[in-house]
């Protein structure tokens, strides 16, 4: 289906926009587009980094804005790994704020359609992790924003890249000149890979902008 026109989607009441379940439906067949978590600076940033890439992991997923941006970029016999449990995990989200598994998956389906091969892992990410076994190109971290939650998806993730791979934080530059972000993640950049942060051996921030820091790996 195509998308309803701007002006006709203004008319819509915030209640029913806001509501889940209406929502999934109009999302899943296509009717409103998924909400946006990200700038089209951060966009651009992530299709860069995605486009070379063979295999990828988006810990976060929501409506699924950010992974069709990784999807478009990938192309045919890469993986593109999504790792969300929805319902399972709301405090990561704002209050009345959802997303379903059957509306993003029809969301991401559309975006990967000759590109790579997306596989669900509808669960929390350190259950995901525990069952790794690949090297990882690019790990986006968009998931718990709590400073335990980012934390565990650092530790558990970062180990998984390849030497030369990348993680990329979003929500990660509060205070940062021209950033955005929230405290959770923005601890966890700052106290493992900024200048002077114990953690930073075998790490660099390569880039950063707007709410997003990404960092290579490199040994």
């Amino acid at each position: 289906m195509a998308l309803l026109p701007p002006a006709v989607r203004r008319l819509v009441p915030n209640r029913v926009r806001d509501d889940v379940r209406v929502r999934a439906v109009a999302v899943g067949l296509g009717l409103i587009p998924p909400r946006t978590m990200h700038s089209e600076a951060e966009a651009r940033l992530l299709a860069r980094l995605a486009a070379p890439a063979q295999r990828v992991v988006e810990i976060g997923v929501y409506e699924g804005s950010s992974a069709v941006v990784l999807a478009r970029a990938m192309g045919p016999g890469t993986e593109l790994h999504l790792i969300d449990p929805f319902g399972r995990h709301p405090q990561a989200l704002p209050a009345g704020w959802g997303a379903t598994e059957w509306a993003s998956r029809r969301v991401v389906a559309r975006a990967a359609a000759s590109g790579p091969a997306a596989i669900w892992h509808i669960e929390r990410s350190e259950e995901t992790a525990a069952a790794w076994a690949e090297p990882v190109d690019l790990v986006f971290i968009d998931g718990d924003h709590s400073h335990a939650g980012c934390e565990r998806d650092w530790r558990r993730w970062g180990p998984l890249v390849r030497p030369g791979g990348l993680v990329a934080f979003h929500d990660a530059r509060l205070g940062q000149p021209g950033g955005r972000g929230l405290p959770g993640p923005t601890a966890v950049v700052d106290g493992h890979l900024r200048a002077g942060a114990a953690g930073a051996s075998g790490w660099e921030i390569i880039e950063e902008l707007d709410r997003t820091v990404v960092a290579r790996r490199h040994a």
